[in-house]
């Protein structure tokens, strides 16, 4: 109830700033990556994907956005050997680990793993730049290690050790199967790291910056960031997309699944995103290293439905209304094809935007300023209290369950 004429207009001038979701709310400057959504364009600290794709690795490309700048080689060589040397967790984690439930998913077995590193490294020096590296280091080391060893305990088995011989991408391969992977193999999902590596202000790092504006610690800040990317609306499209071509099952099937989605208003996976109006920059290149690896390692059988499946939805709505493949299209197929489990697939993603996460965080600290966003409150007012013994059972309306 408005009950005045005051509370009106108030209530009218938070209505015209309030948006949904807060899309399009500018929430941080930041210098950490570009998105042009209309020209298809993405930049970490400057320098094209593309670029990065073709001529980066993984842990360069974490060093340029956490710091700010190309390490030259002596510092890449410094950052990678002390990855390396911190990649092993602490047998209390393990332990902690195997009393986790086997059917727990993996996303939720890592926040809880990653919230429980800040036990072990509880020194809070956010001031200390030797400390904030140490933080770095140990997060981008032992999240993959985490998120293997997990995946062993919950078959019954003992986590594999890190492999010192093996570079950061190649290293998590090894610790699921504990075979030396196909450098090809190895090569393609370190690319996938670098695509995934940061995306602006979208939920989880947004989550990220929050959490690390109260000025708790950088375990904290990931772990809520995992939280948040754990959930459907943000990550773990790409399981969906390939439950999606399974259902469809050939390529026949396409055009009638399509006007099936576009009747129902049914979302059709892997396509649109809420920034791009043109195919994600990251899609096109994810699709041409999953043709690499086909023609290496065999062709995929839902690799054609997808072909397809790009080619009706443009015709149909594409153009029109600006949805295209996104990231999450043909990341799926390239990560089955490597052999990695399907409930592993948003795990990987978060082992790759640690580091644009760990980037935010050390933004937000240099420009600190805890969020308190306001809201609408479009509740009652003056209401009195009733006394329990007066107030009146609610009755389930008719058609429905009840409790």
């Amino acid at each position: 109830m408005i009950d005045s004429l005051q509370d009106w207009l108030f209530m009218v001038t938070k209505m015209d700033d309030f948006k949904d979701g807060l899309a399009g709310v500018p929430a941080a400057k930041s210098r950490v990556s570009y998105v042009d959504g209309e020209k298809g364009i993405l930049e970490y600290r400057g320098i094209s994907i593309q670029e990065l794709a073709q001529k980066s690795s993984f842990i360069e490309t974490a060093y340029l956005l956490i710091w700010g700048k190309l390490p030259t080689a002596e510092e890449l060589e410094e950052f990678q050997t002390e990855i390396r040397y911190h990649r092993r967790v602490k047998y209390h984690i393990r332990d902690m680990m195997k009393c986790f439930p086997g059917s727990g998913h993996p996303m939720d077995a890592l926040q809880t793993s990653a919230a429980a590193l800040g036990l072990f490294y509880a020194r809070r020096a956010l001031d200390d730049p030797q400390y904030i590296r140490a933080a770095v280091v140990r997060l981008l080391a032992k999240i993959p290690t985490m998120v293997a060893a997990f995946h062993m305990i919950r078959k019954g088995n003992d986590p594999i050790q890190p492999n010192d011989d093996l570079d950061y991408a190649a290293n998590f391969l090894y610790m699921l199967t504990e075979r030396k992977p196909d450098p090809l193999a190895a090569q393609i999902l370190d690319i996938c790291y670098t695509l995934h590596a940061e995306h602006t202000m979208n939920a989880s790092t947004f989550s990220a910056r929050v959490t690390a504006s109260t000025l708790t610690d950088p375990y904290a800040v990931v772990a809520s960031a995992v939280g948040t990317l754990a959930g459907p609306l943000h990550g773990g499209a790409n399981e969906e997309v390939l439950i999606m071509l399974e259902e469809i099952g050939s390529v026949e099937n396409v055009r009638p699944y399509v006007e099936k989605c576009l009747a129902t208003k049914q979302k059709i996976m892997g396509f649109g995103h809420r920034v791009y109006k043109v195919k994600d920059p990251r899609a096109t290149i994810l699709q041409n290293l999953a043709e690499q690896l086909f023609e290496k390692m065999g062709h995929d059988e839902y690799y054609a439905i997808a072909i397809e499946l790009e080619k009706v939805v443009e015709e149909y709505v594409g153009r029109e209304k600006g949805i295209y493949p996104n990231v999450d299209f043909y990341s799926g197929l390239l990560y089955r094809k490597l052999g990695i489990p399907t409930d592993l697939f948003t795990p990987i993603f978060a082992i790759a935007r640690v580091a644009g996460w760990l980037a935010h965080w050390k933004e937000q600290l240099a420009v600190n300023k805890i969020y308190r966003p306001t809201q609408i409150y479009v509740g009652e007012h003056n209401l009195s209290y009733i006394p329990i013994d007066e107030r009146v059972v609610a009755i389930p309306s008719e058609g429905m369950d009840g409790f």
